[in-house]
């Protein structure tokens, strides 16, 4: 059994009489066709059974997708899917349309984070280590239907989480996960419907309950969407309608025209052949976030300029940078740092870098990327190479000796790894 790290988690409300939300818009831009198979991302459902069997119609042909039956509101069960080790938390709710008072329609997905924020955890490489008793509950629905399940136990620190280990360092722009000991750390989205209610979110947050939401933390910092931001796009689309194709390519990656018109005939996605004409399609740009801790970059991380941050990206790796994540405390000098990050848009030539800022941009389709891995079956070591993908951040090799010593390392790992999976 493979340890979760590096997933996304999707917590859902709903019961067999909600109204479907349609989870397979949340699952299409992170399975485009311009990622390969071992980028791709475990997402994780919890939520009731009941619901979820009725979307499973539409999300059992995609791969790395798993759901676990309970509630968002369970700290057992939020355990369970190892979330202190996840890249992203969606809380999502298909009740709030049921609730007659406006001000309560949020209050499924507030509670959640809440209690997602004020939950601990052990101080240690963030794998949660079962007991005696046992371990993390499992159950495998295909199809609408249980088919497994069981009780893992887990004693052993997976390939890539290992401190001392120099995989795990941030080598070549690649951010490992830090362990997590507070679920205030832990990187939450929450959906709402009203946008008074974004004051509920943070208690830290000293916002005045009338401010407008694009002027709030949390929308600043990412933890909050609501619908109305819909609005505003549509008014802007209207006025100017290359702000669909950025859009586009900004959320889904750049669904192709056939895409749409097949979602849009069918309701469907049915398969094809891999023809030349259709993987060409592949190759189109994808946003990446790009770290300045270590890597070519590292040079212009340390009071470097965006502007020479951008001519070298551009010319030597041909990728576009676009804005800089931040984060909100970067040039406090305090023990407990705040790890929440803000989006700073199209910089000017001069604007400092600090080395914890994350950069956005568009990067090339790297059609080598999967040929070193094609050998190796994908129910094994895609789920590994995951773990070592855990952070959303791309990495860029700068010397062929840095990558021969990073071949070495991933062998000995994956030796490693088989005789893990032996044991169990």
């Amino acid at each position: 059994m493979t340890v979760l790290s590096g997933h996304v988690v999707v917590c859902i409300f709903g019961d067999v009489t909600s109204a479907l939300i349609g989870l397979r818009n949340l699952v299409m831009p992170l399975r485009a066709s311009n990622f390969h198979y071992h980028e791709l991302k475990h997402i994780v459902f919890v939520g009731s059974l009941e619901y979820l069997k009725r979307e499973w119609e539409t999300l059992h042909n995609f791969p790395k997708v798993s759901i676990l039956p309970g509630t968002p509101l369970s700290r057992a069960d939020l355990r369970a899917v190892n979330i202190n080790l996840c890249d992203m938390c969606v809380i999502l709710s298909a009740n709030q349309n049921n609730i007659d008072d406006a001000s309560l329609q949020d209050k499924e997905c507030i509670l959640a984070s809440l209690n997602i924020k004020s939950m601990q955890f052990d101080d240690s490489i963030g794998v949660l280590q079962a007991n005696s008793q046992g371990g993390n509950k499992w159950w495998y629905i295909f199809g609408g239907t249980k088919i497994g399940g069981g009780v893992v136990v887990l004693g052993f620190t997976p390939p890539g989480m290992d401190r001392s280990s120099p995989d795990n360092s941030p080598v070549h722009g690649l951010v490992r996960q830090a362990s997590i000991t507070t679920g205030a750390n832990i990187p939450i989205i929450t959906e709402l419907v009203n946008d008074s209610n974004v004051q509920f979110l943070d208690q830290d947050d000293d916002d005045d309950p009338d401010t407008e939401l694009y002027l709030t933390q949390p929308f600043a910092c990412g933890t909050a969407f609501a619908i109305s931001v819909l609005d505003s796009l549509m008014s802007a689309t209207y006025f100017n309608d290359n702000i669909l194709t950025l859009i586009r390519t900004l959320v889904t990656g750049g669904a192709t025209p056939e895409l749409e018109a097949l979602i849009a005939e069918e309701n469907a996605l049915r398969g094809g052949y891999s023809t030349p004409q259709t993987l060409a399609n592949r190759d189109r740009c994808r946003v990446a976030q790009l770290a300045l801790y270590d890597g070519p970059f590292a040079d212009l991380g340390d009071g470097g300029c965006y502007g020479d941050l951008f001519c070298k990206a551009l010319k030597t790796y041909n990728m576009l940078c676009f804005g800089i994540y931040r984060l909100r405390d970067a040039h406090l000098s305090t023990s407990s740092q705040c790890t929440k990050r803000y989006v700073i848009t199209n910089p000017p030539y001069e604007f400092e870098l600090v080395p914890t800022d994350l950069i956005f941009c568009l990067m090339q389709f790297d059609h080598n990327a999967g040929q070193s891995r094609a050998s190796l079956s994908h129910s094994s070591h895609s789920s590994h190479s995951s773990s070592k993908k855990s952070s959303s951040v791309h990495s860029i090799p700068t010397t062929t000796t840095n990558r021969q010593n990073r071949n070495k390392t991933r062998d000995s790992r994956d030796k490693q790894k088989y005789v893990y999976e032996d044991r169990f």
